[in-house]
């Protein structure tokens, strides 16, 4: 059966489009009031109402060609005023459904629905704007059409002639308490290079914080004043931004699939397929760790970089609630981290030292072209030399790998720790690079690729400035762990590894195919 968008969707998309008739208008204006002189003003208004009058036709227009149908194989959209688009989506590539509720959608009972695909670098389609009803149906009919292949609707009729639903486990509440430690503990790492760029070329902005011909005390107190108010708004913001997003949050699990809620302003509710996750990764920082806390994401092939944070499983919660969680998920166990060779501690110092010189460079040779109209020294950033080793042996401290029976689990970051947890089945290519340092240093990183949304952003799970004999020995290991996973995926071996005497041999020898495929390396 052919369905249609809310017809909501007509006046909402209108009003959505306010800001563009404004700017249209003010043109209008002010052209007809340069070409007709005192009329001007009538003949503006009549333009912006034939404006107005083309847009909600077009939009009338819109809701009235559009057409969804959802059946057992696939979702066909039909869609288009002047260029007709039809699409027909199969079910079994539909990774993620996303339904998001901004406050105004919310009050008119409409919402915005996403489908993701594996390997779309943008959403599939999306459907605005539908009822939150009919929008939680085609979530929840999607997911049912994937666990029963395809199934026609039915046969989950119970005598009643209702749909039975499926039992929700809850897998997580955000509780009042926890929301406002996600927020205390929340740093947006974005506003101290927005405010570096933003102030680095204001002389006035900066003299206020370091007034010229200063003496170093003073220096060194402007400068540490003005640290501590970059951090205090970094704080600030991230601890805004992350109450509104995760507000109310919880994550339920309904059979094979994770299903969320969250946000204040913008209401989220999102499915996450089980069978379809590529990476769980644990994230930390120094202040989270210090009190015991992480958060856990998960990734899909489904989205795309910088999609509204979906993939987001738990923003915070006790460091054991975050791994038990992941191992009910998928089942890693304990990892126990092999870190990168002690002389690397070495390279990460001289690396930081070099840095180091060169903005001392620079500030040097700003002073000279400004003639000394810098509010500080250019030495000034010298002190931090000191800091460099001890930086260096936190960067060497927070880096390694493990490779479990199942998964490959890497370590990396100390501001911004993340721990990837990649099962062998889901890895793509397996990448040994080594730049011309790191083969002075004889070392080299290797990559476990995966078809991830954040694989396309070089986020990757990595095993970073191992030995070159560790590289040598991962590289050929991955590749034999990952053929061995789908052998046991697919049935060709038995749970203890022996070939199964029912497997025909040349389907055994197939090389797998799809995002199952054996990787390059």
């Amino acid at each position: 059966m052919n369905r249609t968008l809310s017809p909501l969707s007509v006046p909402y998309r209108v009003v959505e489009r306010g800001g563009s008739i404004v700017f249209t208008a003010i043109i209008l204006f002010s052209g007809a009031s340069a070409a007709f002189g005192p009329t001007g003003g009538l003949v503006g208004i009549v333009l912006v109402g034939f404006v107005l009058l083309a847009l909600v036709a077009y939009e009338v227009a819109y809701y009235r060609r559009f057409e969804y149908d959802l059946d057992a194989d696939t979702l066909d959209i039909r869609s288009g005023v002047i260029s007709r688009r039809n699409r027909e989506i199969p079910i079994r590539r539909v990774q993620n459904v996303d339904i998001s509720r901004n406050v105004v959608q919310r009050l008119l009972g409409i919402a915005a629905v996403d489908f993701e695909t594996a390997g779309g670098s943008e959403t599939e389609a999306s459907l605005r704007f539908v009822e939150f009803e009919e929008a939680k149906r085609l979530q929840r009919e999607i997911g049912r059409l994937k666990r029963e292949g395809g199934e026609a609707e039915g046969d989950d009729e119970t005598e009643t002639g209702e749909y039975e639903q499926p039992t929700a486990d809850e897998l997580f509440t955000l509780s009042s308490r926890e929301l406002a430690l996600v927020g205390a503990l929340s740093f947006d790492v974005r506003i101290p290079g927005l405010l570096f760029v933003l102030l680095s070329g204001s002389v006035p902005a900066m003299s206020s914080v370091v007034p010229p011909g200063a003496g170093p005390i003073l220096v060194a107190v402007g400068l540490l004043t003005a640290a501590l108010g970059i951090l205090l708004v970094s704080w600030l913001g991230g601890a805004a931004v992350a109450v509104l997003n995760y507000y109310d949050f919880r994550l339920t699990q309904v059979e094979d699939e994770l299903q969320y809620e969250r946000g204040l302003l913008r209401r989220y509710d999102g499915s996450i397929p089980l069978d379809k996750v590529q990476t769980l990764t644990v994230v930390d920082d120094p202040l989270k760790r210090y009190f015991g806390y992480a958060s856990l994401h998960i990734e899909t092939a489904g989205y795309a970089p910088g999609d509204s944070g979906s993939e987001a499983a738990v923003p915070l919660a006790d460091r054991e609630r975050v791994f038990a969680l992941a191992n009910r998920i998928d089942p890693v166990g304990s990892p126990s981290f092999s870190r990168p060779p002690k002389r690397v501690r070495r390279r990460y110092a001289i690396r930081y030292l070099l840095a180091l010189g060169g903005v001392v460079a620079l500030l040097y040779g700003a002073d000279w072209v400004t003639g000394g109209a810098l509010p500080w020294p250019p030495y000034a950033p010298v002190p931090l030399a000191l800091l460099a080793p001890v930086a260096a042996h936190y960067k060497w401290r927070h880096r390694g790998y493990w490779l479990g029976s199942n998964h490959a689990v890497t370590r990396n970051g100390f501001l911004r720790r993340q721990i990837k947890i990649v099962p062998y089945y889901r890895i793509q290519t397996v990448i040994d690079s080594r730049t011309v340092f790191q083969r002075r240093w004889d070392v080299a990183t290797v990559t476990a690729d995966t078809a991830g949304s954040r694989s396309l952003v070089g986020n990757d799970a990595a095993a970073v400035d191992v030995d070159e004999s560790v590289a040598d020995d991962l590289r050929a290991i991955l590749p034999t762990r990952l053929r061995e996973s789908l052998a046991t995926r697919r049935g060709w071996v038995d749970e203890a590894g022996d070939a199964r005497d029912d497997v025909p041999t040349d389907e055994r020898d197939d090389p797998p195919s799809g995002s199952d495929s054996a990787p390059s390396t």
